[in-house]
């Protein structure tokens, strides 16, 4: 399995989807699977059991992967390798790429879809750059324990396929 890891609006379900059909692999992206096994939007998820609730869901439905056939490319969560023993169980069962973007590309993709977004959605745009920045600078140090990183720009689905 190839894990992509990065801060929400990184871009991991767009080039996970990409990477995994130029490999002729399954997709898989984390979110999704979690709401289709527990039948609740993320959203919903968060309002009724909390940012607590929905991480316990997150690590059921990715350690639920072992169970898995066919090799896959996996989009995780913003937040997945932060919690629990998450990154370590990802290195451990597969291969981890962190898409490193810089703050104001993420504040540039993820303004228009906070409302999408439980974490984002009541930052005030005084406040929403200084957020993005402190919660990425907090989430980084998981990050880094990805086994390779791709920097932003043009060649990002080069870079990931000659890291591969």
């Amino acid at each position: 399995m190839i894990f992509l890891v990065g801060f929400m609006g990184s871009g991991k379900s767009y080039w996970g989807s990409r990477l995994a059909k130029s490999i002729a692999w399954d997709f898989v992206d984390l979110d999704t699977l979690i709401e289709q096994k527990t039948g609740l939007s993320i959203p919903e998820i968060f309002a009724l059991h909390g940012e607590d609730g929905f991480r316990l869901h997150e690590q059921d439905c990715l350690h639920s992967l072992t169970e898995r056939l066919e090799p896959a490319v996996i989009a995780t969560g913003g937040g997945t390798p932060c919690f629990f023993d998450n990154m370590d169980w990802m290195n451990q069962h597969g291969t981890t790429i962190w898409l490193d973007i810089p703050v104001d590309t993420l504040v540039e993709r993820l303004w228009p879809e906070r409302h999408k977004r439980p974490l984002l959605a009541q930052i005030p745009e005084t406040d929403f750059t200084t957020f993005i920045k402190e919660r990425l600078d907090i989430r980084c140090v998981w990050y880094q324990e990805a086994q390779f990183s791709v920097a932003n720009g043009a060649e990002l689905s080069n870079s990931l396929m000659q890291n591969l």
